[in-house]
C-alpha cells in the first residue's frame, strides 16, 4: 500500500474489470470510471458484457454483468486481454470472471455477499474466499455491503435502497487505486439524482466511503495506490463516445454535408436501440424520428421518406436485418439512397443478443433475393464509426442506393476518446434534384427519362409533387430510360447489369496497410471491430522481428481496386474475424489469394493473446509466455455447461 505522502507507483497500462449481478449496477460504475479516467487524460477502450435477460434471478451464473476498461498513458486500441484488477460483487461474478484473470491479479471480493445460498447459486461446494483455491492471485475480501449501509445510514434508507449504493462504495475505491477525481461523479450523481436529493447524497456518502477507506485502510498487502499517466494526444477537444453515439452523430452530420433532412426508422433491438435512442434528442438538426411497429415497417417509412427527398435511415441487428430483406431490395430496384446500420450481434436466430459477432457479412454482401448488390463499409472502432456513417451517407446520395454500415455490439456499446473533427474539414456533397425535363422527345419537345444516368450510372432524384416530372417508381422492373414498367428479356438483362455496375465503379480509396510492409511473408487482413487487437498483435510480434503486416478493410463491397495485387504481394494470408470465415470466402472468391481464416464465436472479441499465438504458428514460431503479462488465450470466457455444473 502506498503510504501517505509518497508518489504513487506508475504504471503504463492497466486493465480492470468490474462484474456483479446485472441489478449491481456494474455497467453504470464502469461508465464512470470511463468518465473519470477520461478527464484524467489516459486513451482506453472499455468493453460493457452484459446478460441478455432484462432481470435474470440474482446470484445466478448466467446474470453475471460486466464492464472491462483498458487505460494506459500509450495508445490503447483493445478493451484488454487479461484484467489486472477483478471486482466481484458475489460469487457468480467471481466464478464467471476469474479464468481471465491474469495469474498475480488483484481480486476485491464483497464477502458480504458470500452467503451459503449466494454460493449454492454460483455451484461452489465451498467458500472460495477462504478455501485457499485463489491462492495464485492476490485477494482482498471486504464487506462492501456492510461498509455501504454504515456510510448511508444518516439518510434513512431502507436496506433494499441503502444496498443499490454498494456500487458507488465500489467506485470510489476504484477512484482511490488509480489516483482519479471524484468531483465530476458527485457533479453527476447530484444532476441524475436532482429530484431525490437524499438518493444523491447518500450514493456521494458511499462513494466518498468507498474513497476513504482506501486512503485511511491499514492494510499490508496487495490494495494500494497506482498512477498512470496521462496519454501525450494532440491539442483539441475530445470527448469519450461510444460507437452508437458516433453513428447517430455521424447520419446527422452525413445528411447536413448532403444538405438534406434526415428520416430515421427504427424497432427496438438489441444492441442497435441505442441509434434511435441518440438520434431522438438531436431534433434540432432537422431530424425525424420514426419507431415503428416492426422492422419491415421501419425500412419501408425510410424508403418512403428517401423517394420524398429526405435521407432515409434505418438500423437493426442480424434478426432485424434479415426481416428488411425484401424491402433492401425495393430500396435496390426503385435506386433510391438509403443507409442501413447493422449493428451485429451473435446468431443465428435470436442467438446471444447482447454478445458480439461479425457474423452478418455475407447478409450484407449476397443477402438478397435476385441479383441485387449494396454497397458495404465496415467500422473498425467507436470513433472511426463516425466517418463511417458519413462515407455510408456519401455513397448513397451519390449513387442513388442503399447502403449498409456494419457495425457490432462490441462498437456499439463499447467507449474510446474521440477528437471532435472539425466541421469545416469534411468536403459537403451537397445532393441535387431533378428540376425539369431532361431529355429530347421524339417531336423534339423536352421528355421526361427518370432513368437516364449520370457519369456514377445513378439515375436521377425527383421529388414528387416536382411540377412535369410524374413518373413510376417500385419494385417491378422498369425500362431503362422511361420507368415504364418492363418484361422485355433484354431489358431486364440491361438494367440488371447497370445496377451492379454502378455498384461495381463505387470511387473507394486505395487499401493502404496499416502497419508493416506492402509485401513479404505474412499479412494479417481483418475488418470492424477486429482492428485493435490484430493491431496490437502485429505490432507485438514486428517487435521481436517478425515479417508481419496488417491490412484493415473499411470498404467491403466493392472491395478497393489494389487490393488484390497488394494482398499477392505476400506468401500468406491470415483473416481474423469473428465468425466462421465469411470474409476469407469473399477474398478467394475476388482476387483468388489462399486466404487462411482465424475465427472465433464466442461472443467475445478476440484477445490479443490470440491472434499473437496465429501468428507465430503462421510462421512456425515460437511466442514467448506471457508477453507483457498476458495470459494464455481463455477459451471460457462465456459461462459453459461445464462451468455451470461444477
Amino acid at each position: 500500500m502506498a503510504q501517505s505522502g509518497s508518489p504513487a507507483p506508475a504504471r503504463e497500462a492497466v486493465t480492470v474489470r468490474f462484474a456483479g449481478d446485472s441489478g449491481d449496477g456494474m455497467q453504470l460504475t464502469g461508465g464512470q470510471f470511463t468518465l473519470s479516467t477520461a478527464l484524467a487524460g489516459n486513451d482506453l477502450a472499455t468493453f460493457p458484457d452484459f446478460p441478455a435477460e432484462i432481470r435474470a434471478p440474482q446470484g445466478t451464473l448466467f446474470g453475471v454483468s460486466a464492464f472491462q476498461i483498458n487505460f494506459g498513458s500509450t495508445a490503447i486500441e483493445t478493451a484488454g486481454d487479461a484484467p489486472d484488477v477483478l471486482v466481484a460483487m458475489n460469487p457468480a461474478a467471481l466464478k464467471v470472471n476469474l479464468s481471465a484473470l491474469k495469474p498475480g491479479g488483484l481480486i476485491i471480493a464483497d464477502s458480504g455477499e458470500f452467503t451459503q445460498r449466494n454460493l449454492d447459486k454460483a455451484k461452489y461446494d465451498t467458500n472460495p474466499l477462504e478455501d485457499g483455491s485463489l491462492a495464485k492471485w492476490d485477494l482482498m475480501a471486504l464487506d462492501i455491503s456492510a461498509q455501504t449501509l454504515e456510510a448511508v445510514k444518516p439518510y434513512g434508507l431502507g436496506n433494499k435502497e441503502a444496498l443499490r449504493c454498494k456500487n458507488m462504495w465500489t467506485l470510489g475505491l476504484a477512484l482511490w487505486m488509480f489516483d482519479r477525481p471524484r468531483d465530476p461523479i458527485h457533479d453527476w450523481l447530484n444532476a441524475k439524482f436532482a429530484r431525490a436529493p437524499d438518493i444523491a447524497a447518500a450514493n456521494i456518502a458511499a462513494l466518498d466511503a468507498g474513497h476513504a477507506f482506501g486512503e485511511t485502510a491499514e492494510i499490508s498487502g496487495p490494495l494500494r495506490q497506482v498512477h498512470v499517466d496521462p496519454v501525450e494526444s494532440e491539442p483539441g477537444l475530445y470527448r469519450t463516445i461510444t460507437g452508437a453515439e458516433s453513428v447517430s452523430l455521424g447520419l446527422v452530420a452525413g445528411a447536413q454535408l448532403a444538405e438534406l433532412p434526415m428520416f430515421f426508422g427504427g424497432y427496438p433491438i438489441t444492441p442497435a436501440s441505442a441509434i434511435l435512442h441518440h438520434l431522438a434528442r438531436l431534433r434540432e438538426f432537422d431530424v425525424t424520428t420514426f419507431q415503428a411497429e416492426d422492422e419491415i415497417a421501419a425500412i419501408c417509412a425510410a424508403i418512403g421518406a428517401s423517394y420524398a427527398g429526405h435521407l432515409g435511415v434505418t438500423s437493426s441487428s442480424g434478426p432485424g436485418i434479415a426481416l428488411k430483406g425484401e424491402a433492401m431490395g425495393l430500396a435496390i430496384m426503385t435506386e433510391l439512397p438509403l443507409v442501413i446500420v447493422n449493428s451485429q450481434r451473435g446468431g443465428p436466430s435470436t442467438g446471444l443478443p447482447t454478445k458480439t459477432e461479425q457474423s452478418d457479412l455475407y447478409q450484407a454482401v449476397y443477402g438478397r433475393n435476385g441479383d441485387a448488390p449494396l454497397p458495404v463499409v465496415a467500422a473498425r472502432s467507436p470513433a472511426d464509426a463516425f466517418d463511417c456513417a458519413i462515407e455510408a451517407c456519401r455513397i448513397a446520395v451519390q449513387y442513388m442506393t442503399p447502403v449498409m454500415l456494419l457495425t457490432d455490439g462490441y462498437i456499439a456499446n463499447a467507449a474510446e476518446p474521440w477528437k471532435v473533427p472539425d466541421p469545416a474539414g469534411y468536403e459537403p456533397f451537397p445532393v441535387q434534384f431533378l428540376t425539369r425535363k431532361n431529355a429530347a422527345g421524339p417531336d423534339g419537345e423536352p421528355a421526361l427519362l427518370p432513368y437516364k444516368r449520370d457519369d456514377k450510372g445513378a439515375r436521377p432524384w425527383i421529388r414528387p409533387g416536382t411540377p412535369g416530372l410524374m413518373h413510376r417508381i417500385g419494385g417491378i422492373e422498369k425500362d431503362a430510360l422511361t420507368g415504364n414498367i418492363s418484361y422485355d428479356p433484354a431489358n431486364h438483362q440491361h438494367m440488371t447489369d447497370a445496377r451492379k455496375a454502378k455498384i461495381d465503379g463505387v470511387q473507394v480509396p486505395d487499401q493502404d496497410v496499416c502497419l508493416g510492409n506492402d509485401s513479404g511473408r505474412l499479412v494479417l487482413v481483418g475488418w470492424g471491430s477486429t482492428y485493435g487487437p490484430i493491431h496490437q498483435a502485429v505490432r507485438r510480434a514486428r517487435k521481436r522481428g517478425l515479417d508481419v503486416s496488417h491490412v484493415h478493410v473499411r470498404h467491403v463491397w466493392p472491395l478497393p481496386k489494389n487490393l488484390g495485387p497488394l494482398l499477392k504481394g505476400f506468401d500468406k494470408v491470415l483473416v481474423p474475424e469473428m465468425n466462421t470465415g465469411q470474409f476469407k470466402t469473399v477474398l478467394r472468391d475476388q482476387f483468388l489469394v489462399d486466404a487462411q481464416p482465424l475465427t472465433k464465436t464466442s461472443g467475445q472479441p478476440f484477445a490479443i493473446a490470440e491472434i499473437e499465438d496465429a501468428i507465430c504458428d503462421a510462421l512456425g514460431e515460437q511466442r514467448p509466455g506471457r508477453i507483457g503479462g498476458e495470459v494464455e488465450v481463455n477459451d471460457t470466457q462465456l459461462p459453459t455447461p461445464e462451468s455451470v455444473e461444477q
